[in-house]
């Protein structure tokens, strides 16, 4: 069965998609964004979403931290997609899809992700840091990342899927010993954020 996706037109991303990186964002931006999303967002089959960039495939992508430190990811060689493999990534997030639709669709597969890829045996607080945004790729052209960070506050935080994913908490100089495995959408948070850098 085809995965389904929600996107939404370039046009109706509130404050655009002419821009490279992070775009810090507040509250009211992300109001705005879930406004659109409730009133302009649709559900495409996966392989018609990646082909059209008139669209963005919206991905919430969480940044979790704990003082200084990150929650760092390396994927193994045991995941789908063989691109990723011996990749690092700081975040935690993936596309919204039909079972999140509703009043707020963003927010539900945000939660939806986080009980999916993390082990944890808290409610975390969601802060947004910004939209997060790439056209330099083909890959990039149709997504669009809601940034959001979480404090662990000394916490445990563990992967669900210790086959594909091992995960623990990195600080700067590890972050920095790992930039170069370190997928795109992670480089630009990290950059954002002032990461191991």
């Amino acid at each position: 069965m085809t995965e389904r996706v929600l996107v939404l037109p370039r046009a109706d991303v509130p404050g655009g998609c002419d821009f490279h990186g992070i775009r810090l964002a507040d509250a009211a931006s992300l109001t705005a964004l879930r406004e659109s999303v409730a009133k302009h967002g649709t559900y495409l089959d996966r392989p018609d979403a990646e082909d059209d960039p008139t669209c963005k495939q919206l991905i919430p992508y969480v940044v979790v931290r704990d003082g200084t430190s990150v929650f760092l990811m390396h994927r193994t060689d045991a995941g789908g997609d063989p691109r990723l493999h011996g990749k690092a990534s700081i975040g935690v997030g993936g596309h919204l899809n039909p079972v999140d639709e509703g009043e707020d669709a963003l927010m539900a597969g945000l939660r939806r992700e986080w009980a999916e890829e993390l082990e944890t045996d808290w409610e975390p607080t969601f802060e947004l840091v910004g939209l997060l945004n790439d056209d330099s790729n083909p890959v990039g052209a149709v997504h669009l990342g809601v940034v959001f960070s979480v404090q662990a506050n000394m916490r445990p935080v563990a992967v669900r899927e210790h086959d594909k994913l091992i995960g623990a908490f990195a600080n700067a100089e590890e972050i920095a010993a790992s930039w170069d495995r370190l997928e795109t959408w992670s480089r630009l948070v990290a950059e954002a954020l002032r990461l191991g850098r």
